[in-house]
C-alpha cells in the first residue's frame, strides 16, 4: 500500500486556501499533515482530528498577524519538511509548499494556488509597500525566491491549477504545464434570502485585494458597503472610509452565510486566480460584481449571474453599483445558486483523487 503525505504552507486561518486544502484532507483522513505553522484556534478546529506536524518555526508561536515576518525562511524551512518517507506527497501551495522534498523515487502532486504573487505578478507592487530604504533587500529577496521556486518547481511530478489564469502563469513562469481543478466551494453551506440594500467585500484586507478601489465607488455611488475580515489594512481603511463603510472584522461561517444572502451583491475588485467568495455569494443566490479578468471570468457569467467591469476602473465600478439587479437584468437567485453547483466539493475531490491516482499509477 502507497504511504501518502499531506503538506500545506501554513494553517493559521481558515480562508479559501485553507478550506480547499481541508477538502483535499478529507480525501485521505489518515494521512499526516506537515505545514510550516499551524494554530488549531485560528483555523476552528478543522483538523483537531488529524495528525498535524509543524515545522520547528512552531516555537516562535507565531499567528496570522505576524507570519509575514518570517517570510525570508520559509524556502529553507520548507525544504526540511520530513516527508521522505511518502510514496506520494500531495501538496496546496499558496507561496511554499511545493519546493517539499520527496524522496527522488516518490510521486509528488502539487495544487497550486497560485505562484508567490509579490515574487512574480505584482514584485513592483510589493516593493512600493516597503520604504525606499528596504526596497534592495526586498528586491534581492524576491529575485531569491524565483530561483526557489523554479528549482522547486522543477522537481514536482504533476502541477494543478486552481484556474485557467494559474496554469497560464504556471507555464510562462515555471515552465510547467499543468491541468486545471477549481478550488471547491461547500456551496451546502449558503441559501438565498430577502436581499437588502448593502454591497459587502468578503477577504483579507491587503492591498492586493484592492477592497480601497470598492470602497471609494462605494462612496461615490454613494452605496452601503459592508466589509468582512481583518489584516494589515485594516486600520488605514477604517480610518479613512469608517462613515461610508461598515468593517465587521472576521465573521464566523454562519455570520458570512447570512450577510452573502442578505447582501445586494459581493463586489469582487481585484484579479484572483479563482475567487471562492464569488462562488459562495452565487450559491447563496446573489449576483457578483467582479473585474473583468482572472477568475472571474470562470466563475461569473456576464449579465446573468454577475457584471463584470475593467480592473481597478473605480468609476466603472461605482456606475456598477448604482444600478438596480432586482429588475430582471440578471437571473433569478435561484438560477444563480445552480450554477455555483457545477464547483462543488464533491465533484473537486472527485477530480483531485482521480489525478493524484493517475499521476501515482507509475508506482504501481
Amino acid at each position: 500500500m502507497r504511504k501518502l503525505g499531506l503538506v500545506h504552507d501554513y494553517l493559521l486561518v481558515l480562508r479559501g486556501a485553507e478550506r480547499a486544502f481541508a477538502a483535499i484532507s478529507d480525501i485521505w483522513p489518515t494521512a499526516p499533515i506537515h505545514t510550516l505553522l499551524y494554530d488549531e484556534e485560528g483555523t476552528r478546529h478543522r483538523f483537531h482530528d488529524r495528525r498535524v506536524v509543524p515545522s520547528w518555526l512552531q516555537r516562535c508561536r507565531v499567528r496570522q498577524d505576524g507570519f509575514r515576518r518570517l517570510l525570508p525562511l520559509y524556502p529553507d524551512v520548507v525544504r526540511r519538511l520530513p516527508v521522505a518517507d511518502y510514496d506520494v506527497v500531495v501538496s496546496s501551495s499558496t507561496a511554499f509548499a511545493h519546493g517539499v522534498r520527496p524522496r527522488k523515487d516518490a510521486v509528488h502532486v502539487c495544487y497550486c494556488h497560485s505562484p508567490f504573487r509579490y515574487a512574480w505578478h505584482e514584485r513592483e507592487r510589493a516593493l512600493a509597500e516597503v520604504p525606499p530604504a528596504l526596497r534592495p533587500a526586498l528586491d534581492l529577496a524576491l529575485r531569491r525566491h524565483r530561483g526557489f521556486d523554479r528549482r522547486a518547481a522543477a522537481a514536482v511530478t504533476t502541477f494543478i491549477a486552481s484556474s485557467a489564469t494559474g496554469k497560464e502563469r504556471l507555464r510562462r513562469w515555471w515552465g510547467r504545464d499543468s491541468i486545471v481543478i477549481h478550488p471547491p466551494v461547500e456551496t451546502e453551506r449558503f441559501g438565498p434570502s430577502e436581499p437588502e440594500d448593502y454591497y459587502l467585500l468578503v477577504g483579507e484586507l491587503v492591498p492586493h485585494k484592492r477592497f480601497e478601489v470598492a470602497l471609494e465607488a462605494g462612496l461615490r455611488a454613494r452605496r452601503r458597503v459592508v466589509v468582512v475580515g481583518g489584516g494589515p489594512e485594516l486600520g488605514r481603511l477604517r480610518a479613512r472610509y469608517g462613515r461610508s463603510a461598515e468593517f465587521l472584522g472576521r465573521v464566523d461561517d454562519s455570520t458570512l452565510a447570512t450577510l452573502y444572502a442578505r447582501a445586494a451583491a459581493l463586489v469582487m475588485p481585484n484579479v484572483e486566480e479563482f475567487g471562492i467568495t464569488a462562488v459562495e455569494a452565487q450559491a447563496a443566490g446573489r449576483p457578483v460584481i467582479g473585474v473583468n479578468a482572472g477568475g472571474a471570468r470562470e466563475t461569473v457569467v456576464h449579465g446573468q449571474t454577475g457584471w463584470l467591469v475593467p480592473p481597478d476602473d473605480v468609476d466603472a465600478l461605482a456606475s456598477a453599483l448604482r444600478t438596480d439587479y432586482h429588475d430582471g437584468r440578471l437571473a433569478a437567485p435561484a438560477e444563480i445558486r445552480e450554477h455555483a453547483q457545477r464547483f462543488s466539493k464533491a465533484t473537486f475531490q472527485e477530480r483531485m483523487r482521480a489525478a493524484v491516482d493517475e499521476a501515482a499509477g507509475a508506482l504501481a
